[in-house]
């Protein structure tokens, strides 16, 4: 089956559950197992049961940094409120993702939470040349305009995350404010959102390479794969139950 193919299939089994407590369950289980992923591919240290004790119960682990465990917390803060948006909005403002940005960088880079960078930056391992720091607010003005043109969302979702990160118009947080604004556009449209995992993260930055030398079609079929596994996840969990 292709997307829709399965978006349908999806969507005839909404409500996804007739027990209401499995569906929560399966949703909150794949919220954290998230959380967990976006971090690890920033370097976050923290496992997935570490990240679970830290969201769940509060509890601080042992020999792990405090920024570890405030990343994990903001970023499920920036999650709640990416799906509350997506409920009641159709199209991602600028203001939102800056909104999104200062939920995930609150009390770890106050400085920097919320506002686009003012210095010149380099992303390890790639060769792109980033923007001057000065044209990056035109960049994203021009950005957000461009996004209304693509009707497609998986395109649009992928479009949006890869000029983030060419654009990397923050001075940290880039990763996960991307990833963050393209699972908005997917719920958007009804689609489940896309988490990448750790043993995924060299085929990421791989697509996301290949974008920036200007095959925005690779990174469009590396998301494709990755939505067509989340969509196969929720089908195979949903049809069980």
């Amino acid at each position: 089956m292709n997307l829709s193919q399965k978006l349908d299939t999806l969507n005839a089994l909404r409500p996804l559950s007739a027990d209401a407590a499995a569906e929560a369950s399966i949703s909150a289980a794949w919220d954290t197992n998230m959380i967990f992923e976006s971090n690890c591919i920033e370097g976050n240290s923290l496992t997935l049961r570490e990240t679970d004790l830290v969201l769940a119960k509060g509890i601080t682990v042992s020999g792990k940094p405090l920024k570890d465990h405030l990343e994990a917390v903001n970023l499920e803060k920036a999650w709640v409120h990416v799906k509350r948006l997506a409920a009641s909005a159709a199209d991602l403002s600028e203001s939102d993702l800056l909104t999104i940005h200062r939920i995930v960088l609150t009390s770890v880079e106050d400085q920097h939470a919320g506002t686009y960078r003012r210095g010149t930056v380099r992303i390890s391992g790639s060769s792109l040349i980033l923007p001057n720091p000065m044209k990056v607010p035109d960049l994203m003005e021009q950005m957000f305009f461009d996004l209304t043109k693509i009707s497609n969302p998986l395109h649009k979702a992928a479009a949006l995350h890869h000029d983030i990160s060419r654009i990397h118009p923050f001075a940290d947080g880039n990763g996960r404010s991307a990833r963050l604004a393209m699972n908005f556009i997917l719920l958007a449209v009804g689609f489940p959102p896309i988490s990448i995992a750790p043993a995924d993260r060299v085929a990421y930055f791989q697509a996301l390479e290949a974008a920036n030398q200007g095959n925005l079609p690779a990174f469009q079929s590396f998301l494709e794969q990755q939505l067509h596994r989340e969509l196969d996840t929720w089908l195979a969990a949903l049809q069980t139950n």
